[in-house]
């Protein structure tokens, strides 16, 4: 899916020196909320985030990014934030899988 988005990528983060140029996404599973009964975790649930990382507020990717969640079924939250000391825009996706 993160191919899809067509945009440079990383688990977490890009090694120090190595990060693209803006624009660019890194993901990441910073928690599981499994649902456990006798227990097991019976049905495991983790939590996905995206982070998208613009120097200009770009709708026209977002529209692009969301149309691919959305093609995989997947309900997302989104926020977003200006990083003053990167100079850039911080769109970050959260939703579950």
């Amino acid at each position: 899916m993160m191919e899809e988005l067509g945009l440079p990528f990383a688990y977490d983060h890009f090694v120090e020196g190595e990060a693209p140029e803006p624009p660019f996404a890194v993901f990441l599973y910073p928690r599981a909320d499994n649902f456990s009964a006798d227990g097991v975790a019976y049905f495991k649930r983790n939590e996905l985030d995206i982070e998208v990382y613009t120097d200009l507020k770009d709708p026209e990717l977002e529209e692009g990014i969301e149309a691919v969640l959305l093609r995989h079924g997947i309900f997302y939250g989104k926020s977003e934030v200006w990083i003053e000391s990167e100079r850039l825009y911080e769109v970050l996706y959260e939703m579950e899988v």
